[in-house]
């Protein structure tokens, strides 16, 4: 499969993952306009891309998953503390509170609006993934 091609207002970002070729899509794509750029992040997950590990912990897994999501933003020249919409898919809502110190970590200062539902993922061994949509206007 050809990569896409980014353009002056398109970037598409990679984090190498087998199952973005796969599956036919990006980590994250950034659309960039007159008024600034907007950061769509794929659903991400806590695999660590680097040993191809995932911890037992749902924890661990949130901890990570931020990580990865950093790591795409990064890309983008933004920060967790861009991102304006979060959603989070756990198969176990009964694990979401124990995530929470991690959110406040992680996305206190941006406080964005959030979403959160149960839902069987691709692999039973995930216990979250996490989307989110990050802003930067320009000029900032």
């Amino acid at each position: 499969m050809d990569q896409p091609r980014s353009s002056p207002s398109r970037q598409w970002i990679s984090s190498g993952s087998t199952f973005e070729r796969d599956a036919a899509y990006s980590r994250a794509v950034v659309h960039r306009d007159a008024d600034g750029d907007t950061a769509y992040v794929s659903g991400t997950t806590g695999f660590d891309y680097r040993t191809m590990t995932l911890a037992d912990d749902v924890t661990a897994q949130c901890r990570q998953t931020f990580d990865n999501l950093a790591a795409a933003l990064a890309e983008a020249s933004m920060t967790l503390d861009d991102v304006v919409r979060v959603t989070y898919i756990l198969p176990d809502p009964d694990d979401f509170p124990k995530c929470w110190p991690v959110l406040r970590e992680r996305l206190g200062a941006a406080r964005p609006a959030a979403t959160m539902f149960a839902a069987r993922l691709i692999d039973p061994r995930i216990k979250i993934e996490i989307e989110v949509t990050a802003r930067r206007r320009s000029g900032a």
